[in-house]
Protein backbone atom coordinates (compact mmCIF):
# COMPACT_ATOMS: atom_id res chain seq x y z
CA UNK A 1 0.00 0.00 0.00
CA UNK A 2 1.31 3.12 -0.82
CA UNK A 3 1.62 5.60 2.09
CA UNK A 4 1.59 8.83 0.00
CA UNK A 5 -1.97 8.21 -0.90
CA UNK A 6 -3.28 7.73 2.39
CA UNK A 7 -1.37 10.73 3.64
CA UNK A 8 -2.87 13.24 1.36
CA UNK A 9 -6.74 11.87 0.78
CA UNK A 10 -7.73 13.77 4.35
CA UNK A 11 -6.20 16.94 2.87
CA UNK A 12 -7.58 16.84 -0.16
CA UNK A 13 -11.40 16.21 1.81
CA UNK A 14 -10.77 18.80 3.63
CA UNK A 15 -9.70 21.36 1.04
CA UNK A 16 -12.96 20.15 -1.00
CA UNK A 17 -15.07 20.82 2.00
CA UNK A 18 -14.06 24.35 1.87
CA UNK A 19 -14.36 24.76 -1.14
CA UNK A 20 -17.93 23.42 -1.31
CA UNK A 21 -18.45 26.14 2.23
CA UNK A 22 -16.85 28.58 0.95
CA UNK A 23 -19.22 28.47 -2.31
CA UNK A 24 -22.36 28.14 -0.55
CA UNK A 25 -20.96 31.31 2.09
CA UNK A 26 -20.67 33.53 -1.26
CA UNK A 27 -23.88 32.68 -3.25
CA UNK A 28 -25.63 33.55 0.44
CA UNK A 29 -24.02 36.62 0.83
CA UNK A 30 -24.38 37.76 -2.46
CA UNK A 31 -28.44 37.24 -1.97
CA UNK A 32 -28.18 39.66 0.53
CA UNK A 33 -27.34 42.19 -1.75
CA UNK A 34 -30.23 41.64 -3.86
CA UNK A 35 -32.58 42.07 -1.33
CA UNK A 36 -31.42 45.77 -0.92
CA UNK A 37 -31.18 47.04 -4.72
CA UNK A 38 -28.94 50.23 -3.50
CA UNK A 39 -26.75 48.04 -1.12
CA UNK A 40 -23.48 45.87 -0.63
CA UNK A 41 -23.81 42.77 1.83
CA UNK A 42 -21.40 45.29 4.37
CA UNK A 43 -23.90 48.18 3.90
CA UNK A 44 -26.89 45.67 4.37
CA UNK A 45 -25.14 44.80 7.27
CA UNK A 46 -24.13 47.90 8.72
CA UNK A 47 -27.88 49.08 8.50
CA UNK A 48 -29.37 45.98 9.80
CA UNK A 49 -26.98 46.87 13.08
CA UNK A 50 -28.10 50.43 13.14
CA UNK A 51 -31.90 49.18 13.34
CA UNK A 52 -30.96 47.13 16.25
CA UNK A 53 -29.15 49.84 17.90
CA UNK A 54 -32.13 52.24 17.69
CA UNK A 55 -34.87 49.91 18.75
CA UNK A 56 -32.56 48.74 21.48
CA UNK A 57 -32.20 52.62 22.45
CA UNK A 58 -35.95 52.76 22.15
CA UNK A 59 -36.78 49.97 24.53
CA UNK A 60 -34.55 51.00 27.03
CA UNK A 61 -36.05 54.68 27.36
CA UNK A 62 -39.41 55.50 29.40
CA UNK A 63 -40.69 58.17 27.15
CA UNK A 64 -40.11 56.15 23.67
CA UNK A 65 -43.01 53.21 22.94
CA UNK A 66 -40.80 51.01 20.71
CA UNK A 67 -43.61 49.34 19.70
CA UNK A 68 -45.58 51.98 18.25
CA UNK A 69 -42.65 53.69 16.29
CA UNK A 70 -40.94 51.80 13.37
CA UNK A 71 -37.18 51.79 12.08
CA UNK A 72 -36.13 51.89 9.13
CA UNK A 73 -32.45 51.81 7.62
CA UNK A 74 -30.78 52.36 4.52
CA UNK A 75 -27.34 53.38 3.64
CA UNK A 76 -26.85 55.16 6.77
CA UNK A 77 -30.23 57.23 6.54
CA UNK A 78 -32.65 56.34 9.93
CA UNK A 79 -36.32 56.50 8.64
CA UNK A 80 -38.64 56.54 11.75
CA UNK A 81 -42.37 56.35 11.60
CA UNK A 82 -45.41 55.57 13.34
CA UNK A 83 -47.06 57.66 16.07
CA UNK A 84 -46.24 59.41 19.08
CA UNK A 85 -48.26 60.04 22.56
CA UNK A 86 -46.80 63.19 22.04
CA UNK A 87 -43.95 65.92 21.12
CA UNK A 88 -41.89 65.27 23.59
CA UNK A 89 -42.09 61.20 22.86
CA UNK A 90 -41.42 62.23 19.30
CA UNK A 91 -38.29 64.51 19.62
CA UNK A 92 -36.89 61.78 22.03
CA UNK A 93 -37.07 59.19 19.63
CA UNK A 94 -34.74 61.56 16.90
CA UNK A 95 -32.23 62.35 19.55
CA UNK A 96 -31.59 58.71 20.32
CA UNK A 97 -31.33 57.83 16.79
CA UNK A 98 -29.08 60.13 16.28
CA UNK A 99 -26.66 59.14 19.26
CA UNK A 100 -25.98 55.62 17.36
CA UNK A 101 -22.80 55.03 15.78
CA UNK A 102 -23.08 55.28 11.99
CA UNK A 103 -26.33 57.43 11.51
CA UNK A 104 -25.80 59.82 8.79
CA UNK A 105 -29.59 61.40 8.74
CA UNK A 106 -32.57 60.56 10.52
CA UNK A 107 -36.13 61.50 8.74
CA UNK A 108 -38.43 62.04 11.34
CA UNK A 109 -42.38 60.91 9.72
CA UNK A 110 -43.42 60.19 13.55
CA UNK A 111 -46.89 61.74 13.83
CA UNK A 112 -48.07 62.85 16.85
CA UNK A 113 -51.53 61.64 18.11
CA UNK A 114 -53.98 63.97 18.25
Amino acid sequence: MNTTTLSTRPRTSRLTWAAALTSIVLMAASGCAVTRDQQSVGAYVDDTAITTAVKARFVENKLVNAISISVETLNGTVMLSGFAKDATERSTAEALTWKVNGVKSVKNEIAVRP
